[in-house]
């Protein structure tokens, strides 16, 4: 890690009482200069509790905005405006209108990796690591989920009592997450656990000795006996694992799985973001209202 310019954040952020989150799928060397190290829900909650008065934000733009939804006085910077999510990209208002006209007795719930005027048109957000609380304890026994139609098919495999109607967004990262590949790293690691995360397809999970989002598979490994696991997600998460269980072995699912959106932010962004105040997400009222309404609810579950 280049130490004049951690140096540089650590002053920086101390003058502008700033505070930096950083998503486990972050470079490992930006994780290392984070504050707050975490996944979707873990930041989530976070935002509205941090003392400080400015968020910099090392992750993708949804993150920044539930950040400032739930935080709304206080100043969020993306430090990458180019850092987003295809997933959350993939569908659009007309869409999901689309959807509610054609089932109007369900309830919406919208993952977390989606835009602020997605999760306005909600009832509820949900994470990868309480979605399926969040189903199970919706009222209605219809629900539409968006826009992941992987996490959504493993959530109606756990709560059967409901209509799960599903959009065909996806992660193309836990997407391309083959079953040849499973096979093939359960052959090479007998007695690894295989972890998967549940942005992957139906037929790859069925192979996963444990399903856990990214919070999940941290706290697995770090009370686990065995010294090797197969884990199948990106590999920000099996960076920032082996740093903090040494000892053990951290296999990814035969490749590693890259998002390109989360690797772009890079110190020298993070520098910039807090010496010149960019890049300000900002969300209007009219839409963070309903949001953070959706989220509130994201967040009685855990």
């Amino acid at each position: 890690m280049n130490n004049k310019l951690q140096t540089d954040i650590a002053r920086i952020k101390k003058d502008m009482n700033a505070v930096i989150f950083a998503h486990n799928y972050q470079s490992r060397e930006t994780q290392k200069i984070a504050d707050f190290l975490g996944d979707s829900l873990e930041l989530s909650r976070l935002a509205a509790q941090v003392p400080e008065q400015t968020i910099v934000f090392a992750g993708v733009k949804f993150m920044a905005e539930t950040a400032k939804i739930l935080a709304p006085d206080k100043l969020v910077l993306l430090p990458r405006l180019d850092a987003g999510c295809p997933m959350a990209d993939m569908i659009t208002l007309e869409d999901l209108r689309e959807l509610k006209a054609l089932h109007p007795q369900a309830m919406v719930v919208t993952y977390v990796n989606s835009s602020a005027e997605i999760k306005a048109e909600s009832d509820l957000c949900c994470t990868s690591a309480n979605a399926v609380s969040v189903v199970r304890n919706v009222p209605s026994r219809q629900v539409i989920f968006i826009p992941d139609k992987n996490l959504g098919a493993y959530v109606a495999s756990k709560v059967p009592e409901k209509e799960l109607i599903l959009f065909e967004g996806y992660c193309y990262v836990h997407n391309r997450i083959k079953i040849e590949e499973i096979v093939e790293m359960k052959r090479r690691f007998p007695n690894a656990p295989v972890l998967i995360h549940p942005e992957a397809p139906m037929a790859v999970l069925n192979l996963a000795d444990e399903v856990f989002s990214t919070s999940g598979m941290l706290a697995y490994v770090q009370k686990s006996t065995e010294k090797e696991f197969v884990v199948a997600t990106e590999q920000g998460l099996l960076e920032r694992m082996a740093a903090e269980n040494p000892g053990k072995q951290f296999y990814p699912a035969l490749r590693p799985k890259i998002c390109s959106n989360m690797k772009r932010t890079t110190l020298e962004d993070v520098l910039g973001a807090m010496q010149k105040k960019q890049y300000q997400i900002t969300v209007d009222e009219r839409i963070a209202v309903p949001a953070r309404k959706a989220l509130a609810e994201m967040l009685k579950y855990v």
